[in-house]
Formats: structure tokens, sequence, C-alpha cells
């Protein structure tokens, strides 16, 4: 049984889509004993780093191979960065040329908007191409308040402003369990996709993202009333 972590994001390193895929990982590593037990086979992760628009042949391969795909990356301009979307197109073409394989779908999308909701319109991007694909739609969360993702890794999981992140995950991570060992979800709602914010107020999320933007104004020789002239 084979899953890949599909990192979409733009950035080489620190980027949050690496970030939740590194929870991601965490839990499955945790729970890979009692997974490999249920299947009676091995359970094998692979990672692929997408930063650019093309992929290469051997990973295509690797990919058409896995029974589960996760994919992380950012909001852009309310759908999908450029240069994924232009994998996921040739990913689509391969898949149909191939023939379908009985693979499950998920997105984690994150945005820097404080409403997880604006995501939507990226998941239903993702929805329609695994059909198109001939795959299986599983799961996907929308996480807002994504500018903060990166200072809150070291935060136990449930805890302060990862609560929701982290109650969201699990639900996930759980249905995809049950893909793996083949058992029947409780609930329908499981299979809906979540959206989600930090937990924290909304006003305290623009307050600090304004003093971020400031701060890398400062470190580019720039002062704050730069930030507002008009060309």
């Amino acid at each position: 049984m084979k899953i890949a972590l599909i990192n979409g994001s733009p950035k080489i390193k620190d980027s949050a889509s690496g970030y939740l895929l590194s929870e991601v990982k965490d839990f499955i590593k945790v729970n890979n004993q009692d997974v490999s037990a249920t299947l009676d086979e091995k359970l094998e992760m692979y990672e692929f780093e997408i930063h650019k628009p093309e992929i290469e042949e051997v990973e295509l391969k690797k990919l058409y191979q896995c029974n589960i795909l996760i994919f992380a990356f950012p909001l852009y301009v309310d759908s999908i960065p450029s240069h994924l979307l232009n994998v996921l197109t040739i990913l689509q073409n391969y898949y149909t040329t191939k023939g379908s394989r009985n693979a499950i779908v998920y997105a984690l999308v994150n945005c820097g908007f404080y409403e997880g909701v604006q995501n939507k319109i990226a998941l239903e991007i993702m929805q329609n191409w695994t059909y198109k694909s001939g795959l299986t739609w599983g799961q996907g969360i929308g996480i807002g308040s994504g500018g903060m993702l990166l200072s809150v890794k070291n935060i136990p999981a449930g805890r302060g402003p990862k609560k929701n992140l982290s109650i969201a995950l699990e639900r996930v991570l759980k249905q995809i369990q049950s893909n793996l060992t083949g058992l029947e979800s409780n609930s329908n709602e499981l299979s809906e996709n979540l959206y989600i914010n930090m937990n924290i107020p909304r006003f305290a999320y623009i307050q600090a993202a304004h003093f971020g933007w400031r701060m890398s104004a400062k470190e580019h020789g720039l002062k704050r009333r730069d930030l507002f002239k008009r060309m």
C-alpha cells in the first residue's frame, strides 16, 4: 500500500504546505504498525516536491502506483498555483492514457486570508480534476490564517492556536486510515470538506500580519509610509 505526499508550494523550503505534510507524515508513522498489521502488507510513503510546471517520467510512474494521493498547496488568486495546475494537467493525461487507478485523492489548501472557506473554489477544482482523472475524491481541508502556520509548528497538536487544525487533520487522517484498511466510516460527515481558521481572534491575526509586513519592509530598507505610496 503506497501513499504519496505531494508538496505543491512554489517555495523550495520553509513552506506552510511542507509543514502540513510533515504533520500528516508523523500521524501516519505513529499509526503505521497498526495499519500494516491490518493490511498484512507494508505501508510505504513517497514524498514529491512540485515546485516547477513539469514532472519527471519516473515521478509519474511512482505516483501512478500510489493508492492515496495527498496534495498540499497554497491558495493563489482563489485557485491553484499555475505550476501545480500544469502538473495536474500532465497527471490527468497520464492517468487517462494508462487507465484509471483505484486511488483516492486528498487536498490540504492554506491561504493568507483569515477564513478557511476562502479555499472552497480551489478544493472544488481539485475535486473536478480527480473525477476527470478517473480517481476518487476523499476529502479536503481549507485552512485559513495560513500566514501563521510556520510560527506555531512547535506548539503541541490540539493546543492553543492549533486546536482547530489538529481536529480537522485528525478527522481527515482517520478517513485515510479507513481507506487503507477497508473499513467503513461511521459518519458521512467524515468525508465532507472542512474549512477552518486558526484559534486566534481575527483582529489579532490582522495586526500580526501588518507587523510582519512592516518588519519585512524595514529589512529591505523601506519605511512604513513607503508601503502606502501610490505608483
